[in-house]
């Protein structure tokens, strides 16, 4: 259902934003006035003044388009270079792949975040685990590669959904949306260090992290594990009527969206 959801809204937000796309090129080639279909002036519908000083400001202080493609590529580059040497089990090829899909999925959760304050970065992070397990294959440790690619795709994708939500809570009371980018960096840059540290911290103080019974069992990273157990071993370890429940569901989850839209 999950899946099924997410390709639904996958394909009506592209199909949206090119339907938006084009009005809008058609709004800028026409006349500045909008005009009834009997050839008359029509009003401009009236914006606040705040409003305006809103618009204003955040269109002013823009990020360039090349600083945000050129940081996102010297990010590619030492993620490809760096993620290999941790998880073997991943190529460079791999990393090149997740980040040349992920910033198309990346929008749709932004976008389908703003609208309903959800974030669906979890199902990206396990289509990743199946996609990326399976290519990999469990004969060359496909499961941990599966997970280390899920988690090289949520931090893409639920950073972008971060970051929008940022730029709307500091567009109402005019911040900057140039600073608000550069404070994400450093907090980010400031994630990539303090966050192995307290992982550190809590894997020596609680050295059985994730064993049933433990201060901190984990139960989620059993579920994920399990999904990338089944991601390279294929179908044939499922449940009896699994697969047939899936071939129901699936279309159930997209006739659910088209009803409710």
């Amino acid at each position: 259902m999950i899946l099924g959801d997410g390709i639904y809204n996958f394909l009506k937000i592209f199909i949206l934003t090119v339907v938006s796309l084009r009005s809008q090129l058609k709004k800028s080639n026409a006349s500045t006035l909008p005009i009834s279909d009997d050839g008359t002036v029509t009003d401009i519908a009236p914006i606040s003044y705040d409003e305006e000083r809103r618009n204003e400001l955040f269109l002013k202080d823009q990020i360039p388009w090349y600083v945000a493609l050129g940081g996102y590529v010297v990010i590619a580059a030492i993620s490809i270079g760096t993620v290999p040497q941790i998880f073997s089990q991943l190529k460079w090829y791999h990393i090149l792949v997740a980040y040349i899909f992920a910033p198309v999925l990346a929008f749709c959760n932004a976008y389908g975040a703003g609208l309903t304050d959800w974030s669906l970065v979890t199902t990206y992070g396990k289509l990743a685990i199946f996609a990326f397990g399976a290519w990999v294959g469990a004969s060359h440790g496909g499961v941990l590669a599966g997970l280390a690619a899920c988690g090289v795709m949520m931090n893409i994708v639920g950073t972008a959904a971060d970051l929008m939500g940022d730029f709307k809570t500091g567009y109402l009371p005019l911040a900057s949306p140039r600073s608000m980018f550069i404070s994400q960096v450093i907090g980010t840059a400031m994630g990539c260090i303090i966050a192995p540290c307290v992982f550190w911290l809590f894997y020596k103080a609680f050295g059985n992290i994730g064993v049933d019974g433990s201060e901190y069992p984990a139960p989620n990273a059993a579920v994920f594990r399990s999904m990338a157990i089944l991601g390279v071993d294929g179908f044939s370890s499922l449940p009896k009527h699994c697969l047939t429940l899936c071939y129901v569901f699936f279309p159930a989850a997209i006739v659910i969206n088209l009803i409710r839209d």
